[in-house]
């Protein structure tokens, strides 16, 4: 191991790091053309193969791309699986999710210490190992979860922790401890080998038969007017949670006179509880870029990007073998299908653990080699968005859904499902219930209908739409999953009795706290304040003048935010207010000193009321959950 030099002494003297040749630096952002919006491409591959992306780094990385140190580090800073330290030759990762903790993360994360020497947040001596928490990685149906490198660890006990660790120490890689044939089995068998699909019930749109490129076939025979017109026709809403009309948004970056149009599907469902794409992109990977195939069709789109989150890297390999082989097949490229003028290709930006990237503005920023930051409205994707160029951007559902709508006509799909929510919806289903997994069924599905399908008849509260959606108790199981009444993402996250609900408004709001990118002081501060609040709620430190304060801040939050997360941060205690008041009231008692806060957030967030403009969200996928 290399000895320290002056710029790379980042962890103290008693530490050796690997030193790293600027030649190697210099290749990786050649592989990449030294184009700075590959930024994250070119960060990711440093830190894959040298463990750490160091100062010296950071300025070669600049030199090669045009940037300065400082925009070359902002990106680095802001991932959470990049890093400014060395880690271990293997980083585990523990996924700190909710369900994860109630399924007995805290034993597991002790067999993990216990077995490596190290507490959670520490890298051993010799670097052998990393151990530290990540936030949900969409694994929520067999929790607890774990990532070791880029293989993923499922259905965790503290004897399964304690094995993996023996096996790492004694040599063993993370694929070989998944497998000893690990690089001999398919792409798909690899990732099915670590991950089970759980899906318990297939409906007639996504997850029953499908038949291969249908749905393309029939757009060659239309123009782009008419695949727009088919797709509006269907009813088919964006099911990343806004729900806005896809063929109205696609009509929108169509009528947008420019050089470029893109196409790019958000795979960076990042919402604690949701896994719906997750099993989409390793069961349906060609329905889905055949339906952006059609979009860029519609929308004259030549390139396109399929953003796919870090924690799905295990995913990786079973997606660019299926880009490839649709290129073979005349699939994708020059001349689809022997049409000359359609040409369409795609590439996978992979991300680096940001949740904020989820919201299509901020997804625009990474692709484009920046700090994962959403962008001020207006202008709107549709008009300039990547590069700015017309965007479209959807997620891997919403593709999915238009792919077999060309297939089998908007008449059919519109059909399913209820007046507003037509077609069928795909519901991710963890928590306390005995079946947890993925579900297809047409819209208008009442909370207690799924209830009685999952095996959780005994659940005193249901998370629908992840922590940025809605808490509802037994006295709203009539109540139907559709746009007009629960709308989700696809999170339905089943809470039994035995669960503390204030345990779980804190834990979501911790959960915000630490994905805020920062940008504006509403949700930067504002969430802390809200977090720390309901912590003294826990304590019986509040009084019941602090429940106006809870919504009279939640409101000032969601009032000046900029993006989507800071509009709906404030959602687990609103909804837990409205739903469980005698939850809150249980918890308060009089007394002279209340938990308000003594910064002034209303003086601080002026400029973001500025900034704001309050402007509807109405083409946000909202965080693809």
């Amino acid at each position: 191991m290399a000895t320290n030099t002056p710029d790379e002494q980042m962890t103290g003297p008693a530490v050796s790091v690997p030193s790293i040749p600027v030649e190697e630096i210099v290749s990786i952002c050649q592989t990449y053309g030294n184009d700075r919006h590959r930024m994250l491409d070119i960060l990711r591959d440093v830190q894959d193969r040298f463990r750490w992306i160091s100062p010296k780094v950071m300025e070669t990385v600049a030199s090669q791309t045009g940037l300065s140190r400082i925009e070359v580090e902002g990106v680095a800073s802001f991932y959470s699986f990049l890093s400014q330290t060395p880690k271990g030759r293997v980083t585990i990762r523990l996924c700190d999710d909710i369900i994860d903790r109630f399924a007995g993360l805290a034993a597991v994360a002790e067999a993990f210490e216990e077995e490596l020497g190290i507490k959670i947040g520490e890298t051993s001596p010799d670097e052998s190992f990393s151990l530290e928490y990540t936030p949900c990685m969409g694994m929520c149906d067999q929790a607890p979860a774990a990532m070791v490198n880029d293989v993923v660890a499922t259905k965790l006990t503290p004897d399964l922790a304690r094995q993996w660790a023996q096996s790492l120490k004694a040599g063993k890689s993370p694929e070989e401890i998944v497998s000893d044939h690990f690089v001999k089995l398919s792409p798909h068998a690899r990732a099915t080998a670590q991950v089970d699909n759980n899906i318990r019930h297939a409906g007639a749109v996504l997850l029953g038969p499908v038949p291969d490129d249908a749905g393309l076939k029939t757009a060659l025979g239309l123009t782009p007017v008419q695949i727009m017109d088919m797709i509006e026709a269907s009813g088919l809403r964006g099911c990343g949670g806004a729900g806005f009309t896809t063929g109205r948004k696609w009509k929108f970056a169509a009528a947008e006179k420019a050089e470029k149009h893109f196409v790019l599907c958000n795979a960076d469902e990042g919402e604690p509880g949701t896994f719906k794409d997750r099993v989409l992109l390793t069961e349906r990977p060609h329905l889905l870029v055949e339906g952006m195939t059609i979009a860029a069709r519609a929308v004259g789109a030549r390139e396109g990007i399929i953003y796919l989150r870090g924690e799905y890297v295990y995913l990786r390999d079973l997606i660019e073998e299926v880009l490839a082989d649709r290129r073979a097949r005349g699939l994708l490229g020059e001349a689809i299908l022997g049409v000359e003028g359609f040409d369409f290709d795609l590439r996978v930006q992979m991300g680096a653990g940001a949740y904020i990237c989820g919201e299509e503005g901020a997804l625009i920023s990474s692709c484009e080699g920046l700090p994962g930051e959403p962008k001020t409205r207006p202008p709107f994707p549709v008009n300039r968005g990547y590069l700015g160029y017309p965007t479209v951007v959807n997620n891997v559902e919403t593709f999915c859904h238009a792919a077999r709508i060309l297939d089998r006509g908007a008449q059919w799909f519109f059909d399913m499902g209820e007046e507003g929510s037509h077609g069928t919806k795909l519901f991710s289903v963890s928590g306390d219930c005995l079946n947890p997994g993925l579900y297809e069924f047409p819209y208008g599905l009442t909370i207690n209908e799924l209830l009685e399908m999952v095996g959780g008849e005994d659940a005193a509260a249901v998370q629908v739409g992840g922590p940025s959606g809605t808490m509802i108790a037994r006295d709203s199981f009539h109540r139907r999953l559709t746009f007009d009444d629960l709308a989700t993402g696809g999170a339905i996250i089943v809470f039994s009795g035995e669960r503390n609900v204030l345990e779980i408004v804190e834990y979501y709001m911790s959960f915000f706290v630490h994905e805020s990118c920062g940008y504006c002081t509403p949700c930067r501060v504002g969430n802390v304040f809200l977090q720390k609040a309901i912590g003294k709620f826990r304590k019986g430190l509040a009084n019941p003048e602090d429940i106006d304060y809870l919504k009279d801040l939640s409101g000032t939050i969601i009032e000046t935010s900029r993006c989507g997360l800071g509009m709906t941060s404030p959602n687990p205690i609103l909804t837990t207010l409205k739903n469980f008041p005698l939850v809150y009231s249980a918890m308060v008692k009089p007394s002279k000193d209340g938990i308000r806060a003594t910064f002034d957030i209303q003086s601080a967030i002026d400029g973001a009321r500025h900034l704001a403009k309050r402007r509807s969200y109405i083409y946000d996928e909202d965080f693809s959950k």
